[in-house]
Formats: structure tokens, C-alpha cells, sequence
């Protein structure tokens, strides 16, 4: 790292504007709007496998779970 000491205050100055210059460039996104954002990720953890294209058979179950318990109330109570 430099020392003010070391430099001229000029020196000094350009070396500080280029140390911004490089901190704000850390800060650019490469997305304009949240929804391009959102597209991306969810394009990126689809392609990663995280959303399953198959369909889970619970709400199947619990149909034919809830179907049966009434069947079987109504078959009691007849």
C-alpha cells in the first residue's frame, strides 16, 4: 500500500480515483430489472435439477385417503 508521504499530493489524488473507479466497478450488475433477475435464476436452478418436472403423488393420497374415510363414515353411520 502507499504512504501519503511517499507521493505528492497530486500523486496521491489519481491513485485515490482509481482505487473508486475499482470499488465502484464491483458494485455493476449485469441485470437491468428484478425480473430479468428472477428469470435467470430460476432458468439456472432448472437446469441445475432443483425443480423436479415430475409431480408428487401426496395430493393423489390424501384424495383418496379423504374419499375412503368418508365412504367408510357413511357405510357406519347407513
Amino acid at each position: 500500500m502507499f504512504t501519503a508521504r511517499s507521493h505528492g499530493p497530486h500523486a496521491t489524488l489519481i491513485s485515490l480515483e482509481d482505487a473508486a473507479a475499482s470499488a465502484r466497478g464491483g458494485f455493476a450488475c449485469m441485470f437491468s430489472t428484478s425480473d430479468e433477475y428472477e428469470t435467470a435464476l430460476i432458468s439456472e436452478r432448472r437446469a441445475q435439477g432443483r425443480y423436479a418436472s415430475s409431480r408428487s403423488s401426496w395430493p393423489t393420497v390424501m384424495f383418496a385417503s379423504c374419499v375412503l374415510m368418508v365412504a367408510g363414515a357413511v357405510v357406519i353411520l347407513a
